[in-house]
């Protein structure tokens, strides 16, 4: 209630206390990406809320892996990859990309102009060729450069706060 003092809990990140600073990370709410790159054996697919516009011209994004995933060696290597911003109703395949690099094979998305699969019925998409890679600590910033998107008109975010996803409503 208004006026009533809530505990606070301040602490100097260590590695000992790493929980505590990922939570703090996840009050900042978020919306919700996959990004897609094609692989040897077909899509390979990673959610992230790492996602952020850096400039208009040129056009550029950045997005930043775990260096510690398996998945990651898909997204340093790829020179062309494929960021998808998700639409409320799309929370189900965001979690089935979380468990699994593989979940969008068989699916049958159709490649763009570079072969990276693209997800249908999204937000927002950027198409986009390997600008940069720069040391993140135990991440990597990608920087790319935007070579293509495209964007609906119409459909509520799909955003992540503290561990879940939810529906961040347009007016």
């Amino acid at each position: 209630m208004a006026g009533e003092l809530e505990e606070v809990r301040s602490f100097v990140p260590e590695p000992e206390n790493a929980r505590l600073l990922r939570d703090a990370f996840g009050r900042f709410a978020t919306g919700v990406a996959i990004v897609t790159v094609a692989g040897p054996e077909g899509p390979v697919a990673i959610t992230v809320n790492s996602f952020s516009s850096v400039s208009l011209d040129p056009p550029l994004v950045l997005w930043s892996p775990d260096r510690r995933s398996r998945r990651f060696p898909h997204f340093e290597a790829a020179e062309h990859f494929a960021v998808h911003i998700l639409e409320a109703g799309q929370g189900e395949l965001c979690w089935k990309v979380v468990k699994d690099a593989y979940a969008l094979s068989g699916l049958g998305l159709l490649p763009n102009s570079h072969g990276v699969p693209v997800i249908p019925h999204v937000l927002a998409r950027f198409d986009c060729r390997r600008e940069a890679v720069y040391e993140g600590g135990d991440h990597a910033i990608i920087l790319g450069r935007v070579e293509q998107a495209e964007l609906r008109e119409t459909g509520d975010a799909l955003a992540f706060f503290r561990g879940q996803v939810g529906r961040f409503l347009s007016a």
